[in-house]
């Protein structure tokens, strides 16, 4: 269930990020709902998978998580660079928290 847990926690790291992303762009009171319940439900669901899971390894996945998300998000929704380097090295983030799961 931890695994889960730090799944969604993830998730909900991207949401928020994208409230941030929401918040230079058009200051109104959405987007600041966004931040908000997208922090809020993130750090309640990696203190979940903290209990059963190593902080380094939970914490590790939940920043891989959420990196490669928010980025997954830039360049669907917001335009940005979609160039190979970048893909790769996103990529190379999302196989070291893979690697983190095998090992744990």
């Amino acid at each position: 269930m931890a695994w889960i847990f730090l799944i969604f926690s993830g998730i909900a790291e991207i949401i928020a990020v994208n409230g941030l992303n929401l918040i230079l762009r058009k200051k109104n009171v959405t987007s600041f709902l966004v931040l908000i319940l997208g922090l809020a439900t993130s750090f309640t669901l990696l203190s979940f998978a903290m209990q059963d899971i190593a902080m380094g390894t939970a914490y590790a996945i939940w920043t891989g998580i959420g990196t490669v998300g928010s980025g997954i998000v830039g360049i669907i929704f917001y335009g940005e660079s979609k160039r190979p380097a970048r893909i790769v090295f996103m990529a190379m983030v999302l196989s070291a928290a893979v690697g983190l799961k095998l090992i744990s």
